[in-house]
Parts: C-alpha cells; structure tokens; sequence
C-alpha cells in the first residue's frame, strides 16, 4: 500500500546528480548474523549507515548489514540523526526510497516526529534550486504525497514550503500549509514567514488576519518580534505593492500596538515611515512617531531624526528643529554630520544665518549641557560660508575659512566657488578675481561653476570685455564654458546690441562640442527680435525646432510683439497659428501684444475681437489691456469710448484702474476743454485710493490754464505741496509762463519754497 502511494512522486522526481559526499569510513563488524550488536551512539551509528549507503548506491535496499543496523536501532535514531541520514541524498528519488524502505521494511519504524524530520529533508532536496528538475509544482504534488503518509508536519518543514510556495506565487498553498500545521507546534518564525509572503503578494488583509493572532497572543508563542515589525512596516511602505494601499495613520497605528509587545520598527524602518509621512506633509504624525518610539525606549538613531529635522525644515519649523536636538541630547542619541548638515541647510537656506552659527558652534562644543561631540568636516564649512555669501556676508565667509584652516579642514573648490559668487554678486569683482587668483595658487582645481561666477558677475556689472578674456583664458587652459557659459555671454552682448558678436558665440558653440540647450535658444531669439532682426530670430527658432526642442509661450510672446513693432501683421498671425497648433496656450501677454497693437493702428473692432478672445480663454484683461485701447482711444479723441471703457473697468471688473489709467483719461480730457469732467476723475481717484503724482497735476495744470480757473490751480498746488509731490520741470514752465502773467508771483515763490499758496491774498 505504502509502495502505490509512492508510485507518482517516485514518476515524478527523477534523480539531479549523482552522489559526490566524501568517502565515509566502513562499518566493520565483528558480531555473528544471530547476535544483536552492542548499543551505539546516534553519531557512531550514523556514521556507519552513511558508509553503508555511500559504498553501496544502487543495491543498498538489498544490503543485510544495513537492514540489521536499522533494525536493531530504528527507535534509538534520533530525529535529527534521521534528518542527517535523509539529506544525504541527492534525489528526492532516493530519499523517499528510503523513506519508504524505513517505514516497509523494518519491523519496528520510527515514531511518526522522528519521520517528519525525514520529510523536512526531503522538502530541502525538492526545493533546492540548483537541481535541473525543480519546480515549485513538484514541490507541491511532494506536499501532497507527504500527507497521505500521515506523518506530522514539523515547523521547519511549513517554513520551508511556505516560503517556497510564495516565491513562485502559489500563494494560498503557502497558507494551505500554515494551516496543515498544528496550532501548537506554530511559533513566531513561521508566522513572520507566511506574513512575509503574504505582504509581497499584495494580500495586506490576509497579512492583518495574522498578524492580528499575533498580536492577540498572550502565550509568548507567536507573539510579535522584531522580524515582524520589519516585514510588516516594510511591506507597507513599499510603494509599488500589490492589493489595499494602506495609509500612514494605520501604520502609525501598528507602531502603537507594536509598542505594546515592546517591540519597535528597526531604526530603517523607522527612518522610512518618518521620511514617508513628512513627504506626505504629515509632519506632526511624523513627530509622534519618533517620540512614541523614543520615550517607549525604541531603539532610535540619528537617521531616523534627520528625516524628521528635513520635513522640519521644509516647512520652515525652526523651534521644532531646534527642540529636536535638544531631544536628541537628552535621550543618548548621538546627532552626527548629516544632523548639523540638514540643520544648517535649512537655517542658511531662509537666510537665518546668525543661527545657523550658533547651531554650528555648538557642534564642537564637547559633553557640556549645550555642546556636541561632533567634528564639523568641509561640507559644513561650505554650506556655511555659502549661506553668509548669499546674504551679502562675504567677509564673515573669509572669516570661516581661517576657521576652517585652522580645525584641518582645507577649503576646495566649493569653498572658493561660494565666495567667487558671493563677491562677483555684490558687484566686488577684483575680489572675487583675486580669489580666483589665491585658489589657483594653492591648487585648488576651479571648474566649470567658477568660471560662470565670474563671467557672470563681469557681465552683469558691465564688464563684458573683461568677460571675454577671461573666458578665452580659461578655454585656452582646458576649462570649457558650458550652456550656461554662452548664454550669459550671449545675453551680455545681445543687451548692448552687439548681435554679431552674440551670433558668433552661438556658432561657436557647435565647434567646441557644447550643445545649445532651449535658453540660449531663447536668449538669442529674444536679442534678435529686440535688435529688429527679425528674420535673423526666425532663422535660430526653426533651428531650435530642428533640434528637438520646442518655442515656449514667453519666445513666441516676443516673436509676436517684433513682428507686430515691425507693422508685420501676416507674420505676427503665423506665429500666433503656430502657437496654437504646438500646444502652447496664449497668455495675457499675447493678448495684450495684440490688443495694444490693433489699438495703436486704429483697428478697434480687432482690437476688441482679441479681448472677448482673451476673455473666453478664462484670461483676466489687466490695467496693461485696458490702457492700450483706452490710450488709443484718447489718442484719436474718443473719449466717449474711452470712458465707456473705464466706467467698465470700474465696475464689472477686478481690476482696478491705476494712477497711469486716470492721467490718460485726465490729459486728454483737459486737451479737449473737458476740465471739470478731469477734476471729477480727480476725485474719482481719491474716493478709490489711487494716489495722483505730477504727471496727475501737470495735466490737470495745463488745462486750468487754458480757461484760466487760478482758483482750482491753487488748491491743486495746494494739494501738491500736502502730499509731498514734488513739481518737476514741466510743472514750472506751466507755472512760470501763467501765474506771474496774471500778477500771482508771490504764490509762484510760495509754492516754490513748499509753502500754501491760498493763505496769501493777491
């Protein structure tokens, strides 16, 4: 019977490899055939077996002396000399033929645990994945044969088939298998195996049901460890798994009730659920977790504070971060670099440099209350020194790097880089040159970064030949400018109009093997337009397109507006085609390119086409679309139109009319004899809180003079004088040509030496 319940794994699993174990010692015995051999030990007796089996590989089964030692000794093999016996193998053939032969054959077997040792070394052969026959399916149908055998399954056993069965994703074999085990004979190891794969595969729900037993546990069995805060956490926070997302709060909650099994996520995990829930802008959950851990005596470390100090500092929570190191002290955790780094990033980041310095000085500050054992290296240095050159603090940087020498640490290229910038930015290029001059002298290698410090700080502050040298210096020594290198230069001469030179380094740029990238495009399209050579810009963007990369809104804005300077409206239309069919969406900008052009030419029905356009694409008009019709509109002397347009902008929109708004209206107003209507928009303006300034009062000026009102220009000088608006030379020759015409020159000298002119009687 045992025989036809072994015929189809014995069909199934064919022999791997033959034998290739060390030759073992003979079994030589001096007993008669009738005699029973004296006891012997489980090792000795082992050992003769192995010998036996080894001398003897295919007629082994008809072998007398092996017969006898088995016979005479099946109930005092141990479990595990039985095991030993069966790895020998190299088949599971083989084993479950002796398997078999053991359980047939001898008149007295052994005991059913002794025999589950067997299987869980045949379960090793089957799932050893070097044999060319393996498959998890033969595996399997193993399993299958193994419990018509009724021979119990050990823990060892379930381990190694639950973990087999769900690396090939056959994973409700793996928990049939948890499930053939004997509750009894589970334990915390096999649980943390099946959750393992149960996590992997995406069944989160089926972990919980587990892991639940787990933590319901109050015999210590299988009770939770640190192996399964690890797979658990772990599992959960891989962001590519299968099956129920579960969110940061449950696992927060897991950590809670993992705590109460004194039991706590490995300072990995723990660092990768604080890095999570702070990415996910949970920082307050953050927070609690690290203390949660800390205060219940988790085993915490400095990763696992940093992440929380660099959610932290992203959000600008400088007394947390602060709090936090305190914390860090107080409960043995020693902070390390990487703390004081994210520290002092983010302090000198938002500006706030003076503490980041007195953070940096207690870094060194030994065992004291408020100091630190921990060595501050270059990085350090130079995230400090950058962010004093960024404030402006260039000299407090030199000072750093004394500093620096002092404690051994040599500054490199990143220190001198810092402060190259810092003094090209605040326009102290000599300095920065003779930085640049003191880094080559002790060898410090400048590189790339260097040389667009300079070039850039030369060009902004107007520089641009001694730009240029320096550049073609640098070339000639080996030191190749980059996109950014020639977009700065190209810039440079494109804004003194020199767009030759700009065009030279744009070709230049093919032969040194540096590849444009989209802004110097963008640069060189801008200069061009700005310079009128239209066709030139037209040429570098179809070029630009060419090369893979793609015009944006603000190139195609200025192509538009050249093409619309230059009265080139079919041009103008093409772009604005062009645009459109690439995806790009017209902004305010082109709106108001094309409005304030239709305006200047007298085509309002275009004009106002644009802005129910613009309208319709959900883009608020601004002060820019309603002034370049309203001024046009003025310029032409429609004012009825003019004002039609302003009392709509008054009232039906969001934008309110500024102070260059009222003096257009109020200019041309008083230009047509239209004074008291200007003095209303006067008052317009204060009722609105829109401050005039003296292009305000010399329009409103000019046009009291010509119907000769001196009473309103008296109070608006006044005015003047009470808001601190200073006349300018427009105000004076208006003023100057009319009061003392009129006999009014001691209010002309009032008004001059900032005084009231009403007080004073003619």
């Amino acid at each position: 019977m045992a025989a036809s319940r072994l015929s189809t794994p014995l069909h199934l699993l064919k022999h791997i490899r033959p034998s290739n174990h060390p030759p073992l010692l003979r079994h030589l015995s001096s007993s008669s055939a009738d005699d029973p051999p004296p006891p012997l030990s489980n090792n000795t007796l082992v050992t003769q077996i192995l010998t036996i089996l080894q001398n003897n590989p295919t007629n082994w089964t008809s072998n007398d002396e092996l017969r006898s030692l088995l016979s005479h000794s099946s109930h005092s093999l141990s479990p595990s000399s039985l095991y030993q016996i069966t790895r020998s193998f190299t088949t599971t053939t083989e084993a479950l033929k002796f398997l078999d032969y053991i359980r047939t054959t001898l008149p007295a077997p052994p005991d059913p645990d002794s025999l589950s040792t067997s299987f869980q070394a045949i379960f090793e052969l089957a799932e050893s994945r070097d044999q060319p026959n393996y498959s998890p399916e033969k595996v399997s149908q193993l399993f299958t044969s193994f419990k018509e055998y009724n021979i119990p399954l050990n823990v060892n056993s379930a381990a190694l088939l639950v973990r087999c069965f769900g690396r090939a994703g056959l994973v409700s074999d793996s928990i049939l298998v948890y499930k053939e085990l004997n509750p009894d004979s589970r334990n915390t190891h096999i649980s943390n195996v099946l959750l393992g794969v149960l996590m992997r595969a995406g069944r989160v729900d089926d972990a919980f049901q587990v892991l639940d037993e787990m933590l319901l546990c109050r015999d210590g069995k299988i009770s939770p460890n640190e192996s399964t805060v690890d797979i658990v956490i772990g599992g959960l926070l891989w962001r590519d798994a299968n099956g129920r997302r579960v969110s940061e709060e449950e696992i927060v909650g897991l950590v809670s009730k993992f705590g109460e099994h004194h039991v706590f996520p490995s300072p990995v995990r723990l660092t990768q659920l604080i890095t999570n829930l702070c990415r996910s802008g949970k920082i307050d959950r953050a927070w609690d977790v690290l203390h949660e851990v800390m205060n219940a005596g988790g085993n915490v470390l400095a990763p696992s504070c940093n992440a929380l100090l660099t959610g932290l500092g992203r959000n600008r929570d400088f007394p947390r971060m602060n709090k936090l190191l305190a914390e860090m002290k107080e409960n043995g955790v020693q902070p390390d670099v990487i703390t004081f780094g994210i520290l002092l990033n983010h302090l000198c980041k938002f500006r706030r440099v003076d503490e980041a310095l007195e953070v940096f000085e207690k870094m060194s500050g030994g065992s004291g209350s408020e100091g630190f054992s921990v060595t501050p290296d270059t990085i350090l240095y130079n995230t400090l020194i950058d962010g004093f050159c960024k404030v402006g603090r260039q000299e407090k940087g030199l000072v750093l790097v004394e500093q620096m020498r002092s404690h051994g640490c040599e500054p490199n290229t990143v220190t001198y880089n810092c402060l190259i910038d810092g003094f090209c930015k605040a326009g102290e290029i000599d300095k920065a040159r003779e930085l640049f001059d003191v880094m080559n002298k002790e060898g410090v290698l400048p590189n790339v970064i260097t040389l667009n410090s300079l070039v850039g700080g030369m060009c902004k502050h107007g520089r641009i030949n001694s730009a240029m040298e320096f550049f073609n210096e640098m070339q000639g020594k080996g030191l190749k400018g980059n996109a950014i290198t020639y977009t700065t230069l190209i810039n440079a001469f494109c804004n003194v109009n020199n767009i030759d030179k700009a065009m030279e380094l744009f070709n230049d740029m093919s032969k040194v093997e540096c590849s444009p990238d989209a802004i110097v495009y963008y640069t060189l399209i801008a200069g061009l337009t700005q310079a009128g050579r239209l066709d030139d810009a037209s040429f570098i963007a179809s070029v630009m397109k060419k090369n893979g990369f793609c015009l944006d809104v603000l190139s195609y804005n200025i192509l538009i507006g050249g093409f619309c300077r230059k009265n080139k409206l079919d041009k103008a239309y093409g772009m604005l085609k062009e645009m459109e069919q690439a995806g790009v969406k017209p902004d305010g900008v082109t709106f108001n390119t094309l409005i304030s052009y239709f305006s200047k030419v007298g085509d309002f029905s275009t004009a106002h086409k644009f802005l129910r356009k613009m309208v319709g694409e959900r883009l608020m008009p601004s002060v820019v679309t309603y002034g370049a019709l309203i001024h046009a509109y003025c310029l032409v002397g429609n004012l009825d139109d003019a004002m039609k347009l302003f009392r709509e902008m008054s009232s039906g929109s969001r934008v309110p009319p500024n102070t260059v708004i009222f003096n257009m209206l109020i200019d041309s107003l008083c230009k047509n004899k239209k004074v008291e209507v200007a003095l209303s928009l006067m008052d317009d303006m204060k009722d609105k809180g829109v401050r005039p300034n003296t292009n305000t009062f010399n329009a409103m000026l000019k046009g009291l003079q010509d119907i000769n009102w001196l009473e309103k220009a008296f109070e608006l000088m006044n005015q003047m004088t009470e808001q601190a608006c200073n006349p300018d030379y427009v105000t004076m020759e208006i003023l100057t040509n009319w009061l003392p015409a009129v006999g009014e020159t001691e209010k002309l000298k009032s008004f001059v030496q900032g005084y009231e002119v009403s007080l004073l009687t003619a």
